[in-house]
This record gives C-alpha cells, sequence and structure tokens, in this order.
C-alpha cells in the first residue's frame, strides 16, 4: 500500500544541513526588536519547549523552527525538561513569562498541567502556539497539527493490518500514559480495528515514557507477556526505534511486525535489515517551520486564531485556520525501502 504526500515541498525542507546542538539558550538572529514587554506587534522572540530535549523528533522541529525564525528577522530560543512529565514544563513557561517573549511554541506533555501557567503567559501578552500534542484549546491561542488524527490512526491501522494479513494479536508501545495526541490516536486505532478490522486483536499498550530505555524494556516484556503477538504498532519516534532495536537482534525479527511513527534517520537500519518494513510521519522539520510562521502572525496580529484567518508559511505558502483554532501541516507520509534514502530527518 501506497500513501500520497500532498506537500511537495518534504525533500527540500529534510535536506537541510547538520542537526542543531540544541541547549535550551537563546539562538538569536536579527532581532525582531522585543520592545514590548509580554509580546506585541515588534516582539518576535519565539520561544519552542518540546515534551523534552534531545529527542531527534524535537530536534528536526526546532531545526525547522529556528530556520523560519531567521527568515523573519525574529530571535529563536529552546528550552525544555530533560525528561517528560505532566507538570515539568511549567517552570519554562513560567520563565519565558518573565523574559517577556513575543510567543511561546509549546509540545505539550499533558492537556491540563500546563494550562494555569499558559494561560498566565497569554495574560502578560504571550502568544501561545501549540504544535504536535496541544493543551486543552482554552489555553492557546492556536494549535497546529500535523495531520489530522484520523489520519494518523488510520495510517498505522492499515500498515499493520497490511503487515500481519488482517488477523492476529497486536500491542501498542505508546509514549507517556497522559499525552494528548497519543491518547487521541490510541482511541482512533481502537475504533478502526473494531469497525474494519475484526480479526485484529489489539491485547495490550504499554507506555515507555518518552525513554528508549524503558521503551525498549516495555517492547521486550509485552513479547513476552504475548508469545502469540503477531505485531506491534508504537505511535512515537523514540518507541518505534527502541522497539526495532529490541527485535533486530532478538528471535523475533521477521515474525512480528511494527510499524508507527518514526524518522527516517532512526529507522533506516531496521528498513534496510528488514526488521520493519514501513513506518509513517509527517516532516518535523516542516511542522516546526509553519509554527513558528504561525506565532509570528499571531505577534504581528495578521490572525487572530478565528476560524478562516490566512497566513501565508513562507515556503510552505498559505494556511487557513479551521476550526477551533486549529492549522493542519498536511497528511502522514509512509516510507519504506523504495524511498527512505531520498530523506535525511
Amino acid at each position: 500500500m501506497k500513501f500520497a504526500h500532498k506537500r511537495a515541498t518534504a525533500v527540500a525542507a529534510a535536506a537541510v544541513a547538520a542537526a542543531l546542538a540544541l541547549s535550551g539558550c537563546a539562538d538569536t538572529g536579527s532581532s525582531g526588536g522585543g520592545a514590548s514587554e509580554g509580546g506585541g506587534s515588534d516582539n518576535l522572540s519565539i520561544t519552542f519547549l518540546p515534551k523534552s530535549l534531545g529527542n531527534p523528533y524535537f530536534d528536526t522541529s526546532s531545526k525547522g523552527g529556528k530556520a523560519a525564525v531567521e527568515e523573519l528577522g525574529g530571535t529563536f530560543a529552546e528550552v525544555g525538561p530533560a525528561e517528560s512529565g505532566p507538570d515539568a514544563q511549567v517552570s519554562y513557561i513560567n520563565t519565558a513569562t518573565q523574559q517577556g517573549v513575543g510567543s511561546l511554541v509549546v509540545s505539550a506533555n499533558d492537556p491540563k498541567a500546563i494550562c494555569d501557567a499558559l494561560n498566565e503567559a497569554r495574560d502578560a501578552g504571550v502568544k501561545v502556539v501549540t504544535f504536535d500534542s496541544d493543551t486543552n484549546p482554552d489555553c492557546r491561542d492556536l494549535f497546529v497539527n500535523q495531520a489530522t488524527a484520523d489520519g494518523i490512526a488510520k495510517v498505522q491501522v492499515d500498515l499493520i493490518a497490511e503487515q500481519i494479513g488482517d488477523a492476529g494479536e497486536i500491542a501498542i508501545v505508546s509514549s507517556t500514559a497522559n499525552a494528548t495526541n497519543q491518547n487521541t490516536w490510541i482511541d482512533k486505532m481502537k475504533e478502526l480495528l473494531a469497525a474494519d478490522h475484526p480479526n485484529i486483536q489489539l491485547v495490550d499498550v504499554v507506555y515507555g515514557d518518552d525513554d528508549e530505555q524503558i521503551s525498549f524494556d516495555k517492547t521486550a516484556a509485552v513479547l513476552q507477556s504475548h508469545p502469540n503477538l503477531k505485531g506491534i504498532v508504537s505511535p512515537t519516534t523514540i518507541g518505534i526505534s527502541a522497539a526495532a532495536r529490541y527485535l533486530s537482534t532478538s528471535d523475533y525479527k521477521g515474525k512480528v511486525a511494527l510499524t508507527g511513527l518514526g524518522t527516517p534517520n532512526q529507522m533506516r537500519e531496521y528498513i534496510e535489515d528488514g526488521t520493519v518494513t514501513a513506518f509513517a510521519l509527517w516532516n518535523p522539520e516542516d511542522l516546526g517551520y509553519l509554527s513558528a510562521y504561525a506565532a509570528a502572525a499571531l505577534i504581528n496580529g495578521d490572525i487572530t486564531g478565528k476560524e478562516g484567518d490566512t497566513f501565508t508559511a513562507g515556503k510552505l505558502g498559505e494556511y487557513t485556520v479551521g476550526a477551533d483554532a486549529t492549522v493542519l501541516l498536511g497528511d502522514p507520509y509512509v516510507f519504506d525501502k523504495d524511498n527512505i534514502d531520498d530523506f535525511d530527518f
């Protein structure tokens, strides 16, 4: 099964040179001013707050965000916790608010735990954009969605169904138990399995906490607990690479299918050695790039988050704000042995 990517920019955007070494300190281009304390039309100080630092997925999204902020003549920074946790991002939000940044671009570890801090930031004039993983809608100004939850769930269900002959037991290796995006996708996968794949049984959902070693250990444990398992879906980049690492040197290689959401650079060796047949994702560099342009559009007053608002996101073109103050990047893309070498992220 092949899925067409609707955005021709994916290859070009992914071919940027070396990854950033992001340490949480500000990386300054030609500053957009920042004269307005707590946000304003001349304050293009944009801070990215991922779920955790050191995650290749977020390194790549921040790379796109940095490129966009530099194009806009603003000031880019990335901050964040070393490990994911429901309230681990609160102190970083508070600090950014005190610093008077123009916008916070946040991938939320929990839909509620950071809401009070985000609303305090908004009261201080900071524009709040969520990306990748949303908060409750009343805690932010705009959500930049990588793809629809239905589309992300469907591509993963379709892939695992194809790989296991549409029958047998499967398990899910997720990130954290409270991750908004993960739980939404898992709920929709359950619905799709029940409606369209009655011969596939989801027997377990385990959580690797966005930690490579924990995800590795959880993969081993779920395989031992379910000896008839035919497939694993991991809708998280750390989880899928950890599961692939375990499978690649185990007796399960070639017997238990693995798919989910990963980056080409993480998964290339496992595609090449036959551990994994195909997996999906969007371009996280494009996601970060779009999020930065959305933040700038809010800061400049070009949009407010109202449905029907439009703005231009540099090389990605024009976007329209949809319902619930949401902007959609595009459709998921499937990577396999035929195309994986076309991408570098």
